[in-house]
């Protein structure tokens, strides 16, 4: 089949959720002999290249604006992929897939397909017109998509609640690929096991500041504590975390590197007020890590009984957590090998490929 990704901003190795998503799916499908198109945003990757791991890769240019970004480049990507005639268009998003009704007018002979990845809407970036759009996105993906795909348990209910549309539930993934054994730490002047590690867009909802308040309370000199992503809240946080030289901002990380970061953590925390289904977590159980995370319905549907939780923005249950994990080691290895357990058993990319791929041909 011929099958067209839109709604990501670019692929291989972006740090963003949808992003990620999409590069793992696209890579999967290609190997199960596919013929994947991926629509990058012109511009956004410093290196061009045309062709990722059997993916094939076109740029394509937009309005660079927040508002306007997403809209502008999927409208010119939808056409795109119509006139080249594929089987599937792949919507990753609600924005995206405000434009969903083009194929089903100008091109009803292709299959169309969306992903809700989260809700968009709830987060304060964006306006009030903004958050209206992204709205109506959730209604056309459910009014015009020929299937609905959602992460979680939780956005199905939702969806067949308020809308009435049946979903099929197809879980994110987590892909490990070694590529070298060279330390990478060193360049951030970490250790093995001795810093805790989070991983995450730097935007308000993913709570980074409670982590980051909390760690300053807690009493662990030598501990540090690597945070890895770059966004919008990024200067706001580096305030937060003033001379504190055990808070080390690591940038956007990819491949080995965040391999490494990951493997050789004592303890990941993930502070999210609100998720789809994060990428990063599933990717912390896969390593075997020990988690800690905020309780949110997302987090608890994705690592149920693998994981320690605390009460989501509460800063100081936060820092009492944090103390124990960093404590009763024993309890918290013994998370890490359920979590490791539950990532391989359900959180497989050769899987949930299949399933999407089922899910074209049905």
């Amino acid at each position: 089949m011929k099958i067209a990704f839109i709604g990501q901003k670019g692929i291989p190795n972006i740090s963003g959720g949808v992003d990620r998503h999409v590069e793992n799916l696209a890579v999967f499908l290609a190997a199960k002999n596919q013929e994947v198109i991926v629509y990058n945003r012109r511009s956004y990757l410093p290196d061009k290249i045309n062709e990722w791991k059997g993916v094939k890769i076109v740029y394509l240019p937009f309005i660079n604006n927040k508002s306007l970004a997403a809209i502008t480049h999927g409208f010119l990507a939808t056409w795109r992929a119509i006139f080249a005639k594929v089987d599937v268009i792949h919507y990753h998003g609600i924005g995206p897939s405000l434009l969903a009704w083009i194929p089903r007018l100008f091109a009803p002979r292709i299959i169309v397909v969306s992903t809700l990845h989260s809700f968009d809407y709830d987060n304060d970036k964006w306006g009030s017109f903004a958050k209206f759009m992204l709205k109506l996105g959730e209604k056309a993906m459910c009014r015009f998509s020929h299937q609905v795909i959602v992460l979680t348990d939780l956005m199905h209910d939702y969806l067949l609640q308020k809308y009435g549309r049946e979903s099929v539930v197809i879980p994110n993934g987590a892909f490990i690929e070694k590529t070298d054994k060279s330390n990478k730490l060193i360049a951030f002047g970490l250790e093995p096991q001795k810093y805790i590690v989070s991983v995450s867009r730097l935007i308000r909802l993913k709570g980074i500041q409670y982590l980051i308040k909390a760690f300053k309370n807690i009493k662990a000199e030598n501990i540090k504590l690597a945070i890895v992503g770059a966004g919008e809240y990024q200067s706001e946080l580096e305030k937060l975390a003033g001379n504190d030289k055990r808070i080390v901002f690591c940038g956007n990380q990819s491949g080995e590197t965040l391999n490494q970061l990951y493997a050789n953590a004592k303890l990941f925390v993930q502070s999210s007020e609100m998720e789809g289904l994060s990428i990063s977590l599933l990717e912390a159980m896969a390593h075997g890590l020990r988690n800690l995370i905020s309780d949110i319905p997302a987090n608890r549907e994705a690592a149920q009984n693998t994981a320690l939780y605390f009460k989501s923005k509460d800063e100081l249950d936060l820092q009492n957590k944090l103390e124990f994990a960093l404590q009763e080691e024993e309890k918290m290895n013994e998370l890490g090998l359920l979590a490791q357990k539950r990532a391989e058993t359900i959180y497989n990319w050769d899987k949930i490929s299949t399933d999407t791929l089922a899910v074209y041909k049905k």
